[in-house]
C-alpha cells in the first residue's frame, strides 16, 4: 500500500510539472511572439520586465502561502545579500529568455536554455572550485555539440535582416545561460553557508525581484505602457494571469518531487517535459525543424538525461548534486 501511494504521488507530481509548465510554455510563446490588432496596426507584446514582476509577484504570493500551510520550513539565516545577488541574476535571466522569444521561436529558445549546465558547471569550477566526474563533462560536451548543431546557420539563410535576428535572439539566449549559472553559484554558497531551504529561497528570491523590476518599470515608463496595451488587449489579462499561475505551481510541483523523491527523478521529469514542450510548440505554433534540428535536439535531451542519471557522483568530494 505504501509503495502504491509512493507511485501515487509521483505521477501527481510528474502530471503537475508536465501539464503546468506545458501550459506555460504554450503561453509564453503566445504572449510574446502574437501579433496584437488588425492591420497596419498590428504590435508586439514588448514588455519583459512588466511580465517578469507579474510572474514573479504571483511565485512570492504562492510561496507565502505554502511556507505557512504546507512546507514549513523554520527560520531563515540565509544573508540578505545573496538573496538580492540572485534575484537580479535570476530577474535579469528570466528577461533575456523572454526577449529572445521576439528574435527565435521556441524550440530554439528552450534548446537554448538546455545548455543550462554549460554555464552552470563551468562557474562551479572557477567560482565555487567544485570537482565533476569525467563523465560528466563527457555528457555536457554532447549537450554543447547539440546546441552547436542546432543553431547553426544553413547556407540557404541569405536575408540580412534575419541573420541579426537570429544572432540578437542568439545572444540574449547566452545572456540568459551566464545568469543562470551566476544564480546557481550563488545559491550553492547559500546552500554551503546556511543550509538555505527551497521555500525560503523561492520566496526571498522572487521578493527580490518583484523589487528590482517594479523599481524598472516605474523609472522607465514602461508600467503605465503596459497599462495601456492591457487596456487595449484585454484578453491578454488572462493570458499573463494564467501564465504567472501556471508557473508558481510548476515550482512548487518542482519542489514537491525534489522534496518526496530527490532531485534525480526530477531532473528525469523537467527533461522530458522540456522535449515534449518542443513537440508541441511544433504542432500547435508550426515551428518546422529540419532534420539537423531533429538531430541535434535527441543528441541535447540525451545529454541532458545521461546527466540526470549518470553525471552526479555521490562519493566523490565536491561534486555536485
Amino acid at each position: 500500500m505504501a509503495t502504491t501511494n509512493k507511485y501515487t504521488k509521483l505521477f501527481i507530481c510528474s502530471t503537475g510539472i508536465f501539464v503546468c509548465y506545458f501550459y506555460f510554455g504554450m503561453l509564453q510563446e503566445k504572449i510574446t511572439r502574437g501579433q496584437y490588432g488588425d492591420g497596419e496596426n498590428r504590435e508586439k507584446f514588448t514588455y519583459m520586465f512588466a511580465l517578469v514582476f507579474i510572474q514573479c509577484l504571483v511565485n512570492y504570493i504562492f510561496a507565502k502561502m505554502i511556507l505557512l500551510t504546507v512546507m514549513k520550513q523554520g527560520e531563515d539565516t540565509t544573508r540578505t545579500v545573496y538573496y538580492s545577488l540572485s534575484a537580479l541574476t535570476y530577474l535579469l535571466a528570466m528577461v533575456c529568455s523572454n526577449m529572445a522569444l521576439q528574435f527565435v521561436n521556441y524550440p530554439t529558445q528552450v534548446i537554448g536554455k538546455a545548455g543550462k549546465p554549460i554555464p552552470v558547471m563551468v562557474l562551479g569550477v572557477l567560482l565555487g572550485k567544485k570537482i565533476y566526474p569525467i563523465r560528466k563533462y563527457i555528457f555536457i560536451f554532447l549537450i554543447v555539440i547539440g546546441v552547436a548543431l542546432f543553431m547553426y546557420k544553413d547556407g540557404n539563410v541569405s536575408k540580412k535582416q534575419a541573420e541579426s535576428q537570429l544572432s540578437v535572439g542568439e545572444l540574449l539566449l547566452l545572456l540568459s545561460l551566464t545568469m543562470d549559472g551566476l544564480t546557481s553559484a550563488v545559491q550553492e554558497r547559500m546552500r554551503a553557508e546556511h543550509n538555505s531551504k527551497s521555500g525560503h529561497m523561492m520566496l526571498n528570491m522572487n521578493f527580490w525581484s518583484v523589487i528590482f523590476s517594479s523599481t524598472v518599470i516605474l523609472i522607465s515608463g514602461e508600467l503605465f505602457e503596459f497599462i495601456r496595451f492591457l487596456q487595449r488587449y484585454p484578453s491578454t489579462i488572462w493570458h499573463i494571469t494564467t501564465f504567472s499561475m501556471a508557473g508558481a505551481f510548476g515550482q512548487y510541483f518542482i519542489f514537491l518531487t525534489v522534496a518526496e523523491f530527490g532531485p534525480l527523478p526530477c531532473s528525469i521529469i523537467t527533461t522530458t517535459r522540456k522535449f515534449f514542450t518542443v513537440l508541441g510548440s511544433i504542432l500547435i505554433f508550426g515551428n518546422n525543424l529540419s532534420l539537423r534540428q531533429w538531430l541535434s535536439t535527441l543528441i541535447v535531451f540525451l545529454g541532458l538525461f545521461l546527466d540526470a542519471m549518470y553525471g552526479n557522483d555521490k562519493s566523490k568530494k565536491g561534486t555536485v548534486k
